[in-house]
């Protein structure tokens, strides 16, 4: 563990920040036993970043009352180092304000502000988008964390599967090569409510509902703990892995890629939400081990 990490605690879980992206790195129950990825280089080193002010792959940058920012996938908040602003043993507040770097790729003055809070079993983090400057702000968020695959409870890899909360019977968005969403869909790959999780699944990245009517989905194996993702306040989720890895990502967005020949401007960006001048918006997850 970073030495700069903070850590928080309850009587059931413990969770280490790193003030780096004010990203959860690592979620261990009571016995100290790892919920989070391995990190392994060989297939990814991210852990749970934060995806703001864009989500996904945009074609040549975003456009702006006619102008283009050449702002990279996924936006910045992930790679910036956050200003710790309060800290206790079950709770840590971070936040993050425009500059000059994050103003040449998003022109707007803003605070991102995300607390990490343990109430027994569960863990909240909630994300405050707060509108800084004069006008109306836009910006798209989303949660990106990894699980261990398997988790660490003894029971196989290929038993584990993740159950929806409602049922989703639309297709998919597919995802290019490059990254943008796809303009034909891909069949569901559902069992009723239940993905059966398998690698061959993610040979073509990740697989996305949008619009995702659950918000909350179950994943563990068929016995044994499990956990609980609540995700309130998004209406896309992405799963994705790397064939082989030993993480699997549950992702709920506010927002996506752009499709594939889009070259609008980032208010017509699907998934993309205005904060009014003075403003905030709310969005928030939570992870709670049953």
């Amino acid at each position: 563990m970073a030495e700069d990490w903070i850590t928080i605690r309850s009587g059931s879980l413990a969770a280490a920040i790193n003030p780096l992206g004010a990203e959860l790195s690592s979620l261990t129950d009571a016995d100290g036993r790892e919920l989070m990825t391995d990190a392994d280089p060989a297939f990814w080193t991210g852990r749970a970043p934060l995806l703001f002010p864009v989500i996904g792959l945009t074609q040549d940058g975003i456009r702006i009352d006619g102008q283009r920012y050449a702002i990279p996938k996924h936006g910045f908040a992930r790679h910036s180092r956050f200003t710790l602003v309060s800290h206790d043993e079950a709770q840590a507040v971070f936040a993050l304000e425009d500059s000059a770097e994050t103003r040449a790729v998003y022109p707007y003055a803003f605070r991102l502000e995300v607390t990490h809070r343990l109430d027994g079993a569960t863990l909240v983090t909630e994300a405050r988008i707060i509108n800084r400057g004069e006008g109306p702000m836009l910006a798209s968020f989303g949660f990106h964390p990894a699980f261990a695959w398997p988790l660490p409870y003894g029971q196989d890899r290929a038993d584990h599967r993740i159950v929806f909360a409602a049922d989703e019977p639309g297709k998919l968005k597919a995802i290019t090569p490059n990254g943008l969403i796809a303009a034909e869909e891909r069949a569901s790959p559902l069992d009723g409510r239940t993905l059966h999780l398998a690698d061959a699944l993610f040979t073509d990245d990740a697989l996305v509902w949008s619009p995702v009517h659950s918000r909350q989905v179950t994943y563990g194996a068929s016995s044994g703990p499990h956990l609980d993702i609540a995700f309130p306040h998004t209406d896309k989720l992405g799963i994705w892995t790397k064939p082989g890895a030993a993480f699997i990502c549950i992702e709920p967005w506010h927002g996506i890629a752009d499709p594939e020949g889009f070259t609008g401007e980032f208010k017509d960006k699907p998934g993309v939400f205005e904060v009014a001048e003075g403003g905030e918006k709310v969005i928030a997850m939570s992870i709670t081990l049953g």
